[in-house]
């Protein structure tokens, strides 16, 4: 009995080429179709090509340490601005130290200058201090002595006792306006309740107790009720005042929005005793943004010790404030005494304003202080001019390969070429989408980079054709070749681009500056060349092999047998019973 006849499969390898193709244009429309709907259409360009900000900032001893000015201290202060206004190492903004005290920071065009400026500019001490009271932004007039008060003076207390008072009333009234600032909500640290108002409509007054006696002092009492925080010269001279201010001693204070002043207590914690700070969405308890805190272990007992003490005090007493440059980026309250060395702020955060407070309480400490002395504008004219040059030059390369594969290799010449642009197309979307993204600029290593890979992903073109050429020459049709030639092409390609990616990956670790921007796209379009063989030319070819020009060898097709040598067809022998046998 004839066993059933099996029906034909294709040959090893071949899969669905035509849908592998359909995705790769998928992805390429939806890159472009990103790009459209971000607005941006042109890669970020850096400071050598499209200009932008230099300014120079010097660097100053603090109260206290006299000789905080070195070497290293310098190296350090350099090391965490470039961590704050770098991100990645690919935004093309380069600081750098020039001489003994200065540092040279370079913005491109495009880059949020004035966000990179403050978070360069506010590089001084970070501390966490007591809030002893709290009240609005704007100046306080002095206040009138009531009959109430007049009969408490004459029992002892002075007016200017009671006007603590009555300021101490006006810091416990919540405000009509909600603010930004992060809020303690752990475990360990919960939102404290509003005060609830008298009859008259004003909160219980609560007295502030000074650093070292149960009243502020007059000084500082008079000195808050004249600060002006919604201003921002007001801002900027308390800024200055507190910054200048010895860490044991209290100070009054703005938050950087300059809705609240303060007056807050001698310094408990300071910066250098944070070992990190990130921000995290917190989607198990609802929390949204927050700020995650670890300390090193000596920091983390001054905060325990200072949260326990904060913790048995009433608001607005129960905060503490962390000052950055003299203005307080955060005020969270605490419930209870926090051990563990780690701490969690949140509240009204947003994903950007969290970033921020974590990159502050991370790289906020340094051992100096700096204020810019000198800021000038970049023209991008030397860049551009280099750009066109090298332009220039890539377009004659790029040309002189184009007619070496039309003379040498025919119709698969258009196999080449098409692989080429679905890369340079994919190459283009991904920096420009990227320039929003991650702050990639592309400067000119970066070009450098991307013509470079020009060569890498021609380079794989060339060994996938030469392997269906032997395998042609080996006496094989079209198909067979295809399909046969792949797996040996596939692991020379493997390797190649694994060696010309490891060595990007090596230059991007070990370099800084703009040979960081070189490694970045050398290694990304190492990756895309990968990509494009694996997804592009390889399922094209597939498709190619059944169409009668490329199959029947045509002269012009760069397969034809005859121009390549080919042996006569590989064709099965079948050998005839020598004997008959019998039954």
């Amino acid at each position: 009995m004839a066993a059933p006849k099996k029906g034909r499969r294709a040959p090893a390898g071949q899969g669905h080429p035509g849908r592998t193709l359909i995705l790769v244009l998928l992805a390429m429309a939806g890159l472009i179709g990103g790009m459209f709907y971000s607005g941006t259409l042109t890669p970020r360009l850096g400071i050598d090509l499209a200009g932008g900000t230099s300014f120079t900032l010097q660097a100053e001893n603090m109260p206290g340490k006299p000789n905080a000015i070195n070497e290293t201290n310098m190296k350090t202060a350099a090391d965490i601005m470039d961590r704050r206004v770098n991100g990645l190492g690919v935004s093309e903004t380069e600081v750098q130290t020039q001489g003994t005290n200065h540092i040279i920071v370079n913005i491109p065009r495009g880059t949020n200058a004035k966000q990179a400026r403050q978070q360069v500019g506010t590089t001084a001490q970070l501390g966490f201090r007591p809030v002893l009271t709290t009240t609005a932004g704007t100046k306080t007039p002095e206040p009138k002595p009531s009959p109430s008060q007049s009969g408490k003076n004459a029992k002892g207390k002075s007016g200017q006792q009671a006007g603590s008072q009555q300021h101490a009333s006006s810091s416990a009234t919540p405000g009509a306006k909600p603010t930004t600032q992060g809020r303690a909500v752990t475990d360990s640290l919960k939102k404290a309740p509003s005060p609830k108002p008298t009859p008259s409509g004003s909160a219980k007054p609560s007295t502030p107790p000074a650093p070292g006696g149960d009243q502020i002092p007059p000084a500082l009492q008079k000195q808050l009720n004249a600060l002006d925080c919604s201003t921002k010269q007001g801002r900027a001279a308390a800024g200055e005042q507190a910054a200048a201010t010895k860490p044991s001693d209290p100070v009054v204070a703005c938050n950087t929005e300059g809705t609240q002043k303060y007056v807050l207590g001698p310094v408990g914690v300071e910066g250098t005793d944070v070992k990190g700070a990130k921000a995290v969405f917190d989607s198990q308890q609802g929390q949204g943004w927050i700020v995650q805190m670890d300390f090193t272990s000596d920091g983390g007992k001054k905060f325990a010790d200072i949260t326990g003490k904060l913790a048995t005090k009433a608001p607005p007493q129960n905060q503490f404030a962390i000052v950055l440059d003299g203005a307080v980026v955060s005020d969270p309250r605490v419930s209870e005494r926090l051990n563990g060395g780690n701490a969690t702020i949140s509240g009204g955060f947003t994903q950007q304003s969290a970033q921020d407070l974590g990159n502050m309480l991370s790289y906020g400490a340094l051992p100096l202080s700096f204020k810019i002395v000198d800021e000038t504008t970049v023209t991008a004219a030397l860049g551009g001019e280099q750009l066109h040059a090298g332009l220039i030059a890539g377009a004659i390369g790029l040309g002189l390969v184009v007619i070496y594969l039309i003379a040498y290799y025919r119709g698969l010449a258009l196999v080449a070429l098409a692989s080429l642009c679905v890369s340079a197309i994919l190459t283009y979307a991904l920096m420009t989408l990227l320039g929003p993204a991650i702050q990639f600029a592309l400067n000119l290593p970066a070009v450098c980079g991307a013509i470079v890979a020009i060569g890498i992903t021609a380079d794989s073109f060339i060994v996938y054709f030469e392997r269906i050429r032997d395998e042609i020459r080996e006496g094989r049709t079209l198909r067979p070749a295809v399909e046969r030639g792949w797996p040996r092409a596939r692991r020379t390609i493997l390797v190649s681009d694994f060696v010309s990616f490891l060595a990007a990956a090596v230059l991007f670790i070990v370099t800084v500056g703009k040979v960081q921007g070189f490694a970045f796209t050398l290694g990304l379009t190492t990756l895309l060349d990968v990509v494009v063989v694996f997804c592009f030319t390889k399922p094209l070819m597939t498709l190619l092999a059944r169409r009668k020009f490329f199959a029947d060898g045509h002269s012009w097709s760069g397969l034809d047998p005859k121009r390549l040598g080919a042996k006569p067809p590989l064709r099965r022998r079948r050998t005839a019973p020598t004997q008959t046998k019998e039954a």
